[in-house]
């Protein structure tokens, strides 16, 4: 099992200010009177109720559920994960910030693929972890993070984590659940693997037996930005052993995530068959976006995410045609990572498919073919 920094492996800090919702849980009844916290105030919000109405106003008044408790139970009745399994958090990457903070002292190495979520790079490096990174596996049609490569750098580096996104983000590969219990088992023992599945609602297989499980040794991450469109709100969870949870709690930010999101999360959650649809629509766009640049010549790669990514011949055409679009108004990601700096990622919306709007890719394609 890999270890915890040495700071968190006593008492270790613990969380001074649970919230009034987790106190309420502790003693089985609700407390009414508020009166030693900032909770309590008596902010009549008449300019807020005016712009945004009394719903929203009602729940700006406290901190939100520290154990987001509802968020968790509707996702285990949905997903069949199991309650204590799951910790929520202000999205994906506040997780991984925390999932760093839980495993890594400064100093100790993390390895990651190179060119893949930068922010996790931004975070390591700003905990003070070295940084190495093995380039992607590319191949005709392919773009996908070396497993086997990641595992070697990890013995090689002494490394304390791993990273890896499945789907990857950028190149929208997938890697079979097989894949990554080979990986983790080729991990040393004293190495985590942080496996981010921020866009694993749009895989085919998505809520399978495997979707549900803590691995032991590995800290999977889940966002709702993408398929429940809650990106604003900054909402995410993560799946992993209890203990390895309760030592996350242990450096969290208490109320990292406001009663605002929790209840907005709450009513999305509510209404899975409008999630369903979303991510249905969304696939079916990703396919249209594919086959529309392959039928021009340009080398799409296969994508399990909400986006499609496009290889194009050099980093200096894709720096051109980010440019053009630009001025045009029009914004696609294009990676900045100098070994993936010749791929343009475009998001499946309906504006993508507009005829011309991304006029300046398509002429370059059709020029470079």
């Amino acid at each position: 099992m890999p270890r915890y920094p040495e700071h968190l492996t006593g008492e270790g800090p613990h969380n001074p200010f649970p919230g009034i919702k987790v106190l309420e849980r502790r003693i089985g009844k609700e407390i009414p009177h508020r009166l030693g916290s900032n909770e309590g105030l008596d902010m009549p919000h008449r300019a807020l109720r005016e712009h945004f109405g009394d719903a929203l106003a009602e729940h700006v008044y406290c901190y939100g559920d520290a154990e987001a408790l509802g968020v968790r139970q509707r996702l285990s009745e949905q997903q069949g994960i199991a309650l204590e399994t799951m910790l929520v958090d202000a999205g994906a990457d506040s997780l991984i910030a925390l999932a760093l903070r839980t495993t890594c002292e400064p100093g100790e190495t993390v390895v990651s693929t190179a060119g893949t979520y930068p922010t996790l790079g931004y975070f390591a490096k700003g905990q003070g972890c070295n940084l190495v990174e093995p380039s992607y596996y590319e191949a005709p049609g392919v773009l996908a993070p070396d497993l086997e490569a990641l595992a070697a750098a990890a013995h090689q580096e002494n490394a304390r984590l791993v990273y890896l996104a499945n789907p990857d983000n950028p190149s929208g590969h997938l890697h079979s659940d097989s894949a990554i219990l080979k990986l983790r088992e080729a991990l040393p023992d004293t190495c985590w693997l942080l496996l981010d599945e921020a866009y694993g609602d749009f895989r085919d297989d998505v809520g399978s037996e495997f979707a549900a499980k803590a691995i032991p040794g590995v800290i999977r991450l889940r966002t709702l930005s993408k398929a429940h469109g809650l990106a604003g709100l900054r909402i995410g969870y993560a799946i992993a052993d209890p203990d390895v949870l309760a030592m996350m709690m242990k450096v969290r930010i208490h109320y990292a995530v406001s009663s605002l999101t929790l209840a907005a999360a709450e009513v999305v959650l509510d209404h899975p068959d409008e999630v369903h649809q979303h991510v249905a629509d969304v696939k079916a766009r990703r396919e249209q976006l594919a086959e529309h640049f392959h039928a021009l010549g340009a080398d799409v790669l296969p994508s399990a995410t909400n986006f499609i990514g496009i290889r194009l011949p050099s980093a200096e055409l894709a720096a051109e045609v980010h440019q053009q679009l630009l001025a045009e108004g029009v914004l696609v990601a294009r990676l900045a990572h100098p070994e993936l700096a010749n791929v343009i990622r475009i998001t499946a919306v309906q504006a993508a498919l507009e005829p011309g709007r991304l006029a300046a890719l398509e002429q370059a394609i059709k020029e470079h073919a």
